[in-house]
């Protein structure tokens, strides 16, 4: 599969790719803000601790540069702009999984969430190498000709003649057409 082709697919899979540590925050009962403020047990909802308002923040990085790669494969950018894209989104994810695995269950992430995030990556690292390996080839010569394909050639330069050939109705025995 060429980069071209597959940055259409790695752009659906970015915005596609759950990431469930955030959407545990809230629902819960007995994790942060788990339950409803006004009306619930008496005062607001506690903010997340620290490293669960960290997750959040690198969760929202990992979808910012994974819509980058979307916006990038929308107005079809170059290979070397989508390696970089996808050097961003790599490292933001990278966090994110280490995160994860720190912080996780603090957070109120099933470990479901990890090994998704984990195989995500796998599949990103796995595109990206293939896009900066194409980067990193520059750009492909043009293919040859519909001409040079079927063997027609260039044309000869003016005052020149080329040797007499045969047309298209000739055959071993000579023209068809002129029996």
């Amino acid at each position: 599969m060429t980069a071209r082709r597959a940055l259409p697919i790695v752009a659906l899979f970015f915005v596609a790719v759950p990431f469930g540590a955030a959407a545990q925050f809230g629902g819960m009962p007995g994790m942060p803000g788990g339950m409803p403020g006004p009306g619930g047990f008496g005062g607001p909802p506690a903010a997340p601790p620290p490293a669960c308002q960290q997750l959040l923040a690198i969760r929202d990085e990992v979808q910012k540069n994974g819509q980058a790669i979307q916006k990038a494969n929308q107005r079809k950018a170059p290979l070397p702009e989508a390696c970089k894209l996808f050097k961003a989104y790599i490292a933001s994810e990278q966090k994110m999984i280490k995160g994860l695995e720190e912080n996780g269950r603090t957070c109120g992430a099933p470990p479901e969430v990890v090994k998704q995030v984990k195989e995500g990556h796998a599949r990103a690292q796995q595109i990206g190498k293939d896009v900066c390996d194409a980067a990193a080839q520059g750009p492909r010569p043009a293919g040859p000709s519909l001409s040079d394909a079927l063997g027609a050639g260039p044309a000869l330069p003016s005052g020149q003649e080329g040797s007499k050939g045969g047309a298209t109705y000739d055959t071993l025995s000579g023209n068809v057409l002129s029996r």
